[in-house]
């Protein structure tokens, strides 16, 4: 996939400023994505446990989006993250490393850091079995109930890309409910 692939999957649910963490950002393909819709003066928190993976990703973003903050957190983030307050999480091909008896857990958390009506992005194959790259992708439909096992709400689907792999790549979306007045 291209950046413009990128930026096509997230465009549906990324609205320029904020703070926003990329979860399992590897070396920034998404993180470069993000960094483009939120634009000058918003705040990405990448995060892996691969340094020099996050070493690269902090340079690309700051070297072609300099008006984008960026900070690198060292963490497996199947444990708890010291994050919270975010306007946004974006977990692009990274929850299919977590086996599905523990997805659900990890996006609780993972919504967890987010705001009161905070987006959760999530990048995915389309496909319910995986391989030994991929070993626990989600299609759509268990997007739908991850969000809401998370307490997520207006789940969407946002866009699809076919790939060699698996088929395809989907994202959606879903928000952190507000609390009620």
């Amino acid at each position: 996939m291209e950046h413009a692939d990128h930026v096509g999957l997230l465009r549906g649910a990324v609205d320029p400023g904020g703070t926003w963490a990329d979860i399992g950002a590897g070396s920034g393909a998404f993180t470069l994505a993000l960094a483009d819709l939120l634009g000058p003066g918003s705040h990405i928190v990448a995060v892996d446990r691969d340094a020099g993976a996050l070493r690269r990703a902090a340079a690309a973003v700051e070297s072609r989006f300099p008006g984008v903050a960026i900070e690198t957190l060292v963490i497996d983030f199947t444990r708890p993250l010291p994050l919270s307050g975010l306007d946004g999480v974006l977990a692009a091909n990274s929850l299919h490393f977590v086996p599905r008896t523990g997805q659900a857990i990890v996006v609780g958390e993972l919504a967890a850091c987010l705001r009161p009506g905070g987006t959760f992005v999530v990048v995915e194959y389309d496909a319910d079995h995986g391989n030994p790259w991929v070993p626990h992708p989600f299609r759509y439909p268990t997007w739908e109930w991850l969000a809401a096992e998370a307490g997520l709400s207006e789940a969407r689907r946002l866009g699809r890309v076919s790939s060699q792999f698996l088929g395809g790549i989907y994202s959606a979306a879903a928000r952190r409910g507000r609390p009620r007045t």
